[in-house]
């Protein structure tokens, strides 16, 4: 059985970097990301380095282009890497603008150099239709080919099928590592589907404890907790990751604002307040081949899901702090979208700093909220409570609502059937992307799915 070490989410819900140790000269990595939240508090600088040996890393394969699978790319090149960086087709062309902010934020702002990591960086991309097996790996000993399949999470997210075969006793060994997965009925993106088969299985487990409400009543709970905040005569703060989360939710207001009768909707702004979220936007509008049958339909109705009237883009730094401050003190109705993800950082933070205070304006939850995270304090104390921002303690007076359909995660019950529905089951699970609460409990579902001898649930630690 193949060796999988792993340098990154194994014991948390970020850095996600798994090696597939194909034999002593060869190896693979899969991902190689940032630690955030809890998983960075110890000692983040050491954590970015890349302390383990890269000579026997024949290639880089990109599951999707979040930071927590891809952060740690630039310390990888600066390490040394020359190898391959192989992806979907879509995150291919997402994948250099998350690496250049990555870098203006963590790593330098030197121009100069940003410019150099870029162009190394596009001359080791390789791009890979989905569903075509690539060979990675190729000697004496044996053959490696990849393929990567639709994972649903966000656009270009795979997860990966990796097929090995020993050159002297045939042997053959198939692993696939999941990636991210998405869950049916997401804006924009077609569900995964289960692979035929696989000897070992790495599993993310970040919803493996919980299951998500109805997603197909996602739009009518938006709307309403929208609607709720806006009673109020103020602004509705929403914390969401530039690719994937805010796409998703641009699409899902166009609907509600096009199906809406009453005059509130129709003038309500929408605002997207992160440069980086708005060039994602533009890529992902140039995608519209890899959208799903629903929002093909919208296009040829001549719809714009990622672009309609009310849809306003904050640009440079100062517009930026002049919204904050506009909407902190007039207290218009808007929604404001904006990164990051889980408030550890990034312009939302501007916001929640003007308004968490003030009891007309209203928080909203989309995305999963990581242990230490500020998003995860403000979601867990509410009104009432309060949470510690750049050193300072801010009440919390505005209202706090978590929306936990709109997870791009797979939820347990999807986790699950990524394995009930492949024809030959796993014999080994390796657990990882999860806290340990999540993973125990997956463990413990899966165990009860299998019944049976001489299969493996491992909790990675």
């Amino acid at each position: 059985m193949l060796d999988i070490i792993h340098h990154g989410g194994a014991t948390g819900v970020t850095g996600s970097c798994h090696q597939l140790i194909l034999n002593s000269e060869h190896s693979l990595l899969i991902d190689c990301g940032l630690f955030q939240g809890e998983d960075a508090e110890k000692d983040s600088f050491a954590q970015l380095q890349i302390e383990f040996d890269i000579s026997t890393v024949q290639a880089l394969i990109i599951t999707h282009v979040h930071i927590d699978h891809v952060g740690r790319l630039p310390y990888l090149l600066a390490a040394g890497f020359k190898g391959p960086i192989i992806c979907s087709e879509p995150s291919a062309k997402l994948l250099p603008l998350v690496i250049e902010d990555a870098l203006k934020i963590g790593f330098t702002r030197n121009a100069q150099l940003i410019q150099r990591f870029q162009e190394q960086l596009k001359q080791q991309i390789v791009s890979v239709p989905y569903g075509k097996w690539h060979r990675v790996a190729h000697n004496t000993i044996g053959t490696a080919r990849i393929k990567l399949k639709r994972a649903g999470h966000i656009l270009g997210s795979c997860y990966v099928e990796v097929a090995c075969q020993a050159a002297e006793t045939n042997e053959k060994e198939r692993i696939v590592f999941s990636g991210d997965l998405g869950a049916p009925h997401a804006p924009l993106l077609p569900a995964p589907k289960s692979p035929h088969c696989c000897d070992q299985l790495v599993l993310e487990s970040t919803y493996g404890n919980r299951t998500h409400p109805d997603r197909r009543q996602r739009r009518a709970v938006l709307r309403k907790a929208i609607e709720q905040a806006l009673a109020n005569g103020g602004t509705v703060m929403v914390p969401a990751f530039s690719i994937g989360r805010t796409q998703e939710l641009l699409y899902e207001l166009e609907g509600i604002i096009h199906e809406a009768k009453n005059h509130q909707w129709s003038t309500l702004e929408i605002i997207v307040d992160s440069p980086l979220a708005a060039r994602f936007t533009k890529v992902y509008r140039e995608l519209k081949p890899y959208w799903d049958d629903e929002a093909q339909k919208r296009l040829t109705r001549g719809r714009h899901p990622l672009n309609f009237a009310s849809l306003y883009t904050v640009e440079s730094h100062t517009e930026h702090e002049q919204t904050v401050e506009y909407l902190a003190k007039t207290g218009r109705p808007a929604v404001v979208i904006a990164a990051s993800g889980m408030c550890a950082g990034g312009r939302i933070m501007n916001y929640l700093k003007a308004m968490l205070g003030d009891a007309r304006h209203q928080v909203l939850f989309v995305g999963y909220q990581g242990a230490g995270t500020p998003g995860r304090a403000i979601q867990q104390y509410g009104q009432g409570g309060w949470v510690e921002i750049d050193g300072q303690r801010i009440d919390i007076n505005a209202g706090v609502t978590s929306i936990s359909g709109y997870s791009a995660h797979a939820d347990q019950r999807d986790l699950l059937n990524f394995v009930k529905r492949m024809r030959r089951w796993p014999h080994t699970i390796r657990l990882v992307h999860g806290d340990q609460t999540a993973r125990e409990t997956l463990k413990s579902e899966l165990e009860s799915l299998y019944k049976r001898k001489g299969m493996r649930v491992t909790i990675m630690s």
